[in-house]
């Protein structure tokens, strides 16, 4: 199978609204961490977004788990042919995405993004924020919030060594370090909320 498969109510998916994308390792830091991720996921529920992550466990499933709370939909975005191996989505999940391989999972989360929030994790989470930031210096500035301490200590290396840097054509307006979670609802309370557009 090489074609996108939806299940669930994005059965007839259509861009609605905005839509937030959480990146975050299956093995939380701390449980601190875990406890900003579903804060983060109630914040962005309550600000009006829906969310799009992984589907399944450890910070995706808390970031899932505080944005249903307040009634957001939530889809998981997954490989075909992975589900079976990766186990079962989070039950928080109220939809899904089944795509071919993870060049067509990172160009969905991108494509859908009205916002990013990436918090600490694994390799995967890394890949996936390296992509968000030079899609968003290269493509389409797309806001994009670090938090947790494992992501913040993350972003001030990339700053001292100079992965990431601010040149006049490549500015870094679209990235922003929280802090904390009331931090995060003050940032959500003050940022653009037009949705993209057509994805």
């Amino acid at each position: 199978m090489n074609a996108l498969h939806l299940a669930g109510p994005a059965t007839s998916w259509a861009r609605e609204g905005l839509t937030a994308v959480f990146f975050g390792g299956v093995v939380p830091a701390s449980a601190e961490e875990e406890e900003l991720a579903e804060e983060v996921g109630r914040a962005l529920a309550r600000a009006g977004y829906s969310l799009l992550h992984g589907g399944y466990n450890g910070l995706m499933e808390a970031a899932a788990r505080g944005a249903s709370t307040e009634g957001a939909m939530v889809t998981a975005v997954t490989l075909i042919g992975k589900h079976d191996e990766w186990g079962p989505f989070n039950p928080h999940a109220t939809s899904s995405v089944h795509l071919p391989d993870l060049g067509a999972r990172l160009n969905h989360y991108l494509a859908h993004a009205d916002l990013i929030v990436a918090m600490g994790g694994g390799v995967g989470t890394l890949h996936e924020l390296t992509a968000a930031l030079y899609y968003a210096t290269t493509v389409r500035p797309v806001p994009i919030f670090l938090t947790g301490s494992a992501a913040l200590r993350l972003l001030a290396f990339l700053r001292q060594e100079k992965w990431l840097y601010e040149t006049p054509t490549r500015p870094l307006g679209y990235l922003t370090a929280i802090e904390s979670a009331d931090a995060f609802h003050t940032c959500l309370a003050t940022l653009d909320t037009a949705p993209i557009g057509g994805a």
